[in-house]
């Protein structure tokens, strides 16, 4: 699964979400998912989290599954996700929150 893990590193900028408009995905900096190695990061919105990442394969693409716990505002919040790696630059997904909202998502690799 290392190879797959490799395939997820480094940091991905939101670009569409199903449940907000883009200039709520970025109100405080623009939103990303930043993949390194089982621990990674994401912040959209005024969320900030932290995510345990688990690497597969589904229906022939590669998968990150993860689970997430962090802030939302000063509010600890907690949920799951998923994304598959859509061609190289290209993440599709989806966001749960924990007993609240959820959503899909997309994501282009930010180049450095």
């Amino acid at each position: 699964m290392r190879d797959i893990e490799q395939q997820f590193a480094g940091k991905w900028r939101i670009t569409w979400m199903d449940k907000w408009a883009q200039d709520a995905v970025d109100l405080v900096g623009p939103g990303f998912v930043c993949f390194d190695g089982h621990e990674s990061e994401m912040r959209f919105i005024v969320v900030r989290a932290w995510m345990d990442v688990y690497y597969s394969m589904r229906d022939g693409k590669p998968c990150a599954e993860f689970s997430w716990e962090g802030k939302d505002e000063r509010d600890d919040r907690s949920g799951r996700g998923w994304c598959v790696l859509d061609g190289t630059n290209k993440l599709t997904g989806h966001f749960y929150f924990h007993m609240g909202e959820d959503s899909a998502f997309t994501a282009e690799r930010i180049i450095n």
